[in-house]
């Protein structure tokens, strides 16, 4: 399953890269059919796409909703920063 959406870049002080995009409500349904591939933690793995960047992350749980982390490379190659909203694509990753 594939999910897009739209959201605000945002900071916070947990582990590197500090710079998350909340999964957007209007998606959190269709993410909360994954949550049964979370290998701990209630962490989700799935592939990331930013503009023309895709990278391996996974989806972290805070504060009843996920988190999609935004690692250095992204950021940079895509010109984001804090306050910026971007369109964020996700795809579940269930390695065998």
């Amino acid at each position: 399953m594939d999910i897009r959406f739209v959201g605000e870049v945002i900071e916070w002080r947990g582990p590197a890269p500090y710079l998350f995009v909340p999964v957007a409500d209007e998606v959190a349904d269709d993410v909360a059919e994954w949550t049964r591939f979370s290998y701990g933690w209630g962490c989700i793995p799935v592939t990331a796409t930013l503009g023309g960047t895709t990278w391996p992350t996974s989806l972290m749980p805070k504060d009843g909703r996920y988190l999609v982390p935004v690692r250095v490379s992204a950021q940079r190659a895509e010109g984001v920063g804090v306050g910026d909203t971007v369109r964020i694509g996700l795809d579940l990753r269930i390695d065998s």
